[in-house]
């Protein structure tokens, strides 16, 4: 893939396709976790819930699965040839989307 088209609007997944730039450029880390902004409340949400309510452990179980889905779709980018930072936005993007996905 080359440069120019890495870290796109087209190769990212987020909630909120109003944060996004209208068309493709680069975008910030911060423009990715505002359009990711209600799942990001929903897994703190559910993380606090997990934590009062059962056990400690239980949010790490969790927070842990959170980590996996982030890693394997990091990897799935770096295969497909996306660069680093396309690939870490893209993951936690994809990450936040399929969760809410599942909510």
């Amino acid at each position: 893939m080359r440069p120019e088209h890495c870290v796109t609007r087209h190769h990212i997944e987020v909630w909120h396709d109003r944060a996004l730039p209208s068309g493709p450029e680069r975008i910030g880390f911060w423009s990715v976790l505002r359009g990711s902004f209600l799942p990001v409340l929903v897994w703190a949400g559910v993380a606090c819930f997990t934590y009062f309510v059962y056990n400690p452990v239980v949010t790490m179980v969790l927070g842990g699965l959170f980590a996996l889905s982030f890693v394997v779709g990091f990897g799935l980018r770096r295969r497909a040839r996306h660069s680093v930072r396309c690939s870490a936005y893209g993951a936690l993007g994809g990450v936040l989307d399929k969760a809410m996905a599942g909510f």
